[in-house]
């Protein structure tokens, strides 16, 4: 089976999040696309993030009507701070009979030579990257590369620090954030202070 891994700290997940996953499901060769939650990204402060159990909660409700998204935890039993090498050589040996890939915005490709070990994750994985509006130049070493996949989906600019931001505020983002993700996140007062 091919599995495309779409990681983030999901904090929380949103539409945007959710219309790249499945659009990478349904419109690339991959089978499923598992959404890791990653409990710390090295280059994010931690103590920013909300507990790891309830975003993975959070991703949970907004898959479950998803039969071609999965949530995994996979990251949580790891050393942290997490690198992308080492969650692909764990699945590798938990999975031997999937093929994994990686899925990742155009903004990530650009630093993606900053990535611990990042030669051998392309010399042995593919990395669909979907576009995302951006000034900067664009890395063409990589996006020449015959292991990166440029696939044509939406343009999504939504980002969970908005989200955040504007729950704060008192705003209503409810548009924004799968039905069950906003009652989880409002029955437990997330983001409000």
């Amino acid at each position: 089976m091919k599995i495309g891994l779409y990681f983030g700290t999901f904090n929380p997940i949103h539409v945007g999040h959710l219309i790249i996953a499945n659009h990478m499901a349904e419109h690339s060769d991959l089978d499923q696309v598992w959404l890791v939650v990653t409990p710390h990204n090295p280059l994010k402060k931690k103590s920013t993030l909300l507990d790891d159990y309830h975003r993975l909660q959070m991703v949970y409700l907004a898959t479950e009507d998803y039969p071609k998204l999965k949530p995994s935890d996979i990251e949580f039993k790891l050393p942290q701070p997490n690198y992308t090498v080492t969650t692909l050589v764990h699945l590798e040996e938990k999975y031997p009979h999937h093929q994994f890939s990686l899925i990742m915005g155009e903004d990530n490709l650009k630093s993606f030579h900053k990535w611990k070990n990042y030669e051998a994750i392309l010399a042995h994985h593919e990395i669909y990257v979907y576009p995302r509006i951006s000034s900067e130049v664009e890395n063409l070493e990589f996006k020449n590369h015959p292991k990166i996949r440029l696939i044509d989906a939406p343009v999504v600019e939504i980002s969970s620090t908005f989200i955040r931001e504007n729950i704060k505020l008192g705003k209503n983002v409810r548009p924004l954030i799968p039905t069950k993700v906003w009652e989880y996140i409002d029955h437990n007062l997330f983001y409000k202070k």
